[in-house]
């Protein structure tokens, strides 16, 4: 074989291997990008799997009475839906002259709340307005004090949250007495009231002052707020006072009637 062959046979054996290289290269590119790619769309279908979307617009401090028991042997409502508005819609229903009854059903029974529109408009009206919203569904009881007081009215369930909007200061008179079965609006002081509120269930209440908008009374319904009172608590971070329920007691609906007026 002349020199000549000999170089071409060479050089076509090594252009040979440099083409088996390449290709053994592009095959390992190929194998290590297909295996990223599995691994994301397994990463993806774990994180779609494992992920609860529903509750992903919740409030902490509320979703931690969602990974709570229910209350009383109730079965769990469907979560609240966030809401909130720049002011409460007049209900124009309701007049001084109307009787107005809200329906409250909880996890532990129903109770039936006397609203008054005449002595506390703006408190009566708020209420109505975010009770037909749907606001309230799906809320708790975030904290029961026994003998005092038994509080609502917040999605945030740690007493910060409120309806977006502040409603006027609809003080009761200096003699008035938060007896059982009042219903009031909790606040901060002065010009903070909104959606928050609280029923007296017991004598306790009587030491508080007349700086609390009162929305009306329990008529019906005291065995539920026995019950509330007597669902266990604990005493959460920062306080000294056993009120944090360890069973959730959820607000399942609230509906209004109005009459006369």
């Amino acid at each position: 074989m002349t020199d000549r062959r000999q170089r071409q046979k060479e050089q076509r054996a090594q252009k040979r291997e440099q083409e088996k290289k390449r290709d053994r290269r592009r095959e390992l590119r190929r194998r290590l990008t297909t295996g990223i790619i599995l691994a994301v769309i397994a990463i993806g279908v774990l994180i779609l799997t494992t992920t609860d979307f529903s509750s992903g617009d919740l409030p902490s401090g509320y979703q931690g009475f969602r990974n709570q028991p229910t209350a009383c042997g109730a079965e769990q409502p469907p979560p609240l839906t966030p809401m909130s508005f720049e002011t409460p819609v007049a209900q124009t229903d309701i007049t001084p002259s109307s009787r107005v009854t809200a329906t409250v059903v909880t996890s532990c029974g129903t109770m039936v709340i006397e609203l008054d529109p005449e002595g506390f408009p703006a408190t009566a009206n708020s209420f109505v307005f975010l009770a037909r919203e749907g606001f309230f569904d799906g809320q708790v009881w975030f904290r029961v004090s026994e003998n005092f007081r038994a509080h609502s009215g917040d999605p945030n369930a740690d007493g910060t949250g409120g309806p977006g909007y502040i409603i006027p200061d609809e003080r009761p008179p200096s003699d008035f007495d938060y007896v059982e079965g009042v219903v009031a609006m909790d606040n901060r002081g002065s010009r903070s009231t909104g959606s928050q509120f609280f029923v007296v269930i017991g004598d306790d209440g009587r030491v508080l002052t007349p700086s609390f908008n009162v929305l009306g009374r329990v008529i019906s319904g005291e065995d539920t707020l026995t019950r509330i009172e007597e669902v266990p608590r604990r005493v959460p971070p920062g306080s000294n006072e056993r009120s944090l329920p360890t069973e959730t007691i959820y607000i399942e609906s609230v509906t209004i009637e109005v009459s006369g007026g």
